[in-house]
C-alpha cells in the first residue's frame, strides 16, 4: 500500500461521539490483509461511533472472503446492540481465534449492521482506511480502528478501565 497516496480524513475527537453509539454508512475505502491474503475490501461499510472509542467498521459479507471465516462458539452481549457471534479466521498458513464478530439479530436501532462483520485490527496483518495503516485500539477487548485524524485518549489505554 502506497502511504504517499493517503486520503486525509478530517479531525474527529472520540469524545464528541455519542452514547449510545451511532451507526452511519461510510464509503471510505477499507482494506484488510490476513496471512498475506486480501481478506476484505469495501466502500459499503458501516461505522459505529461511541464515546471514547475509535470507530469500529462493519463490512458487508459480500465484500469479505467468507471461506476464511469459521463460525465460533463464542458469544458476547452489548447493552446497545444485543448478542454478538464470532468468527475465527483460517488460511492455509495462519489461524486467529475469535478475530471477527457480527450481530445476527441486533436491536432495532442497529438493524443496519445485521450480519455485517467487524474485525479486530490487532489480529490482522494490516488494516487500512483510505490507504492509511490503522493502529488497533488498545486492549484485547476492543476492536476500534485508530487513524491519524482521531483525537483521544481512547478507551483501552492504561488508566481507562473505569471509564
Amino acid at each position: 500500500m502506497n502511504q504517499n497516496n493517503q486520503f486525509h480524513l478530517k479531525p474527529e475527537s472520540v469524545w464528541d461521539y455519542p452514547r449510545p453509539p451511532l451507526v452511519e454508512p461510510t464509503d471510505l475505502h477499507l482494506l484488510i490483509y490476513f496471512d498475506g491474503i486480501k481478506l476484505a475490501e469495501t466502500r459499503r461499510a458501516f461505522r459505529v461511533l461511541e464515546t471514547s472509542h475509535p470507530p469500529v467498521y462493519y463490512f458487508p459479507p459480500e465484500d469479505v472472503l467468507m471461506e476464511c471465516l469459521i463460525p465460533s462458539t463464542r458469544r458476547s452481549f452489548c447493552e446497545w446492540k444485543g448478542q454478538a457471534a464470532y468468527y475465527s479466521i483460517k488460511t492455509p498458513g495462519k489461524i486467529a481465534s475469535n478475530a471477527a464478530w457480527y450481530y445476527p439479530n441486533p436491536t432495532p436501532p442497529y438493524s443496519s449492521i445485521a450480519r455485517h462483520i467487524a474485525f479486530y485490527p490487532q489480529w490482522m496483518d494490516q488494516c487500512f482506511v483510505e490507504g492509511e495503516l490503522v493502529k488497533p485500539q488498545p486492549g484485547n477487548f476492543y476492536g476500534g480502528w485508530i487513524t491519524s485524524n482521531l483525537i483521544g485518549p481512547f478507551k483501552g489505554e492504561a488508566g481507562s478501565e473505569l471509564w
